[in-house]
């Protein structure tokens, strides 16, 4: 009997032992899966777009030179401009003497070549052309040095505070051309969240152009810098740039389940670490990222207005929320309320924010999005209350 329970207790105990061994390898491989990623790049940053949260970094505001990441700001501005509807992607660009004279990566526009605004954005996205960066440059401007005003103001608007341009392509390797991770992830994140149509021409890994000169006409190939988008399946984007001077960079954008990362990279040592480095960080942030999302679909009551034409206004919410979550938080755990005041008071114009949806996760606040009112209502004059009583009089 007391051999039976020997042997019993023995079995017990390897059993009790298997099992924490078990455990101990899932937790090793849950950590090692969510371990930081190993990135040989001295500068690096990973941001989630919608929300712009840092899920890691290193040296991100150490000022270095960029190359043809660049040409980041140069695809904002030419998209702010076409925003405005006084261009167009059939605009016809003209190819300067100037832009032709570009080296380094270029497609080899002619003086007086004319392309579409449409071709020209390929070259600058695609094949990171700096003589179509230069003819963009001008087409909007005027002048490359006028471009290049606007895009240190437009840098300047964004908060970049670690950036300066000398030209609109990266082929320079002043001292006085630098920028840092974070701010290439700023410009990064503007672009596509405001214009998320440039992935039609980020995507792009093959396409032919025309050229049409005195010569006469020719095919060219258009062929992705970015390597990303042979290599990693959720890529979208979006810039690449190397020199002796920056090395190798790399702006890399990706969607998956709904999250749009982007990844920075500067000074990597070789063309292949950098894409190598894009996807470590890439992987990273996916593996410990969940989004939680309310679109704000729902009614809001309408609030009452002290001293207006209109006795009650119409709220909207500014838009929806997004919450980047990185630490396994139970995102279902969030709560969402509503602050009003009980009334607001006359005028109110149609956008003024008058509350908020504040969401909090085991009681501490994570965001907010404003409540808006919809309407204008105009502040009551004398003429007005008399309408008020005699309509209400008249409905006795």
């Amino acid at each position: 009997m007391r051999r039976n329970r020997n042997v019993f207790l023995h079995h017990a105990l390897c059993y009790l032992l298997s099992c924490a061994v078990g455990i101990a390898f899932f937790l090793l491989s849950c950590a090692e899966a969510n371990a930081a990623p190993q990135v040989e790049a001295p500068s690096y940053i990973l941001i989630e777009a919608s929300t712009g949260k840092v899920i890691c970094e290193e040296n991100a505001t150490e000022r270095r030179s960029p190359a043809s990441i660049t040409k980041i700001m140069t695809l904002l501005l030419i998209f702010e401009h076409l925003n405005t509807g006084r261009i167009s992607l059939d605009s016809e660009v003209m190819t300067s003497a100037h832009a032709k004279s570009m080296g380094g990566s270029q497609v080899f526009l002619e003086e007086g070549e004319i392309q579409t605004l449409d071709t020209i954005i390929k070259c600058i996205a695609v094949a990171s052309g700096n003589d179509a960066s230069v003819a963009a440059a001008e087409f909007i401007a005027g002048s490359e040095p006028e471009f290049v005003r606007m895009m240190n103001d437009k840098a300047a608007q964004l908060g970049m505070q670690d950036t300066h341009f000398e030209d609109c392509c990266g082929l320079t390797e002043s001292d006085n051309h630098y920028t840092t991770a974070r701010d290439v992830a700023i410009m990064s994140r503007e672009l596509i969240t405001r214009y998320p149509q440039v992935f039609d021409y980020t995507k792009i890994w093959m396409e032919d152009i025309t050229h049409v000169t005195q010569k006469g006409s020719s095919t060219f190939t258009l062929s992705s810098t970015n390597k990303l988008l042979k290599m990693y399946e959720w890529t979208t984007g979006l810039k690449t740039g190397s020199t002796s001077k920056a090395l190798y960079c790399l702006s890399a954008t990706a969607s998956k389940d709904n999250i749009d990362l982007i990844a920075v990279v500067m000074g990597s040592p070789n063309n292949k670490v950098r894409f190598q480095d894009a996807m470590a960080l890439l992987n990273y942030g996916y593996s410990v990222s969940a989004l939680y999302e309310d679109a704000n679909g729902d009614a809001l009551p309408a609030l009452p207005v002290k001293g207006g034409v209109q006795d009650e206004a119409a709220l909207i919410y500014q838009g929806p929320f997004r919450y980047l979550d990185t630490e396994g938080s139970n995102l279902g755990a969030i709560e969402k309320t509503i602050s009003l005041p009980a009334e607001i008071t006359a005028p109110v114009n149609r956008g003024d924010a008058v509350g908020e949806a504040v969401y909090l996760l085991d009681g501490k606040r994570i965001g907010s999005v404003s409540i808006l009112s919809d309407v204008t209502i105009e502040k009551a004059k004398y003429k007005d209350y008399v309408i008020k009583i005699w309509k209400l009089f008249c409905s006795f």
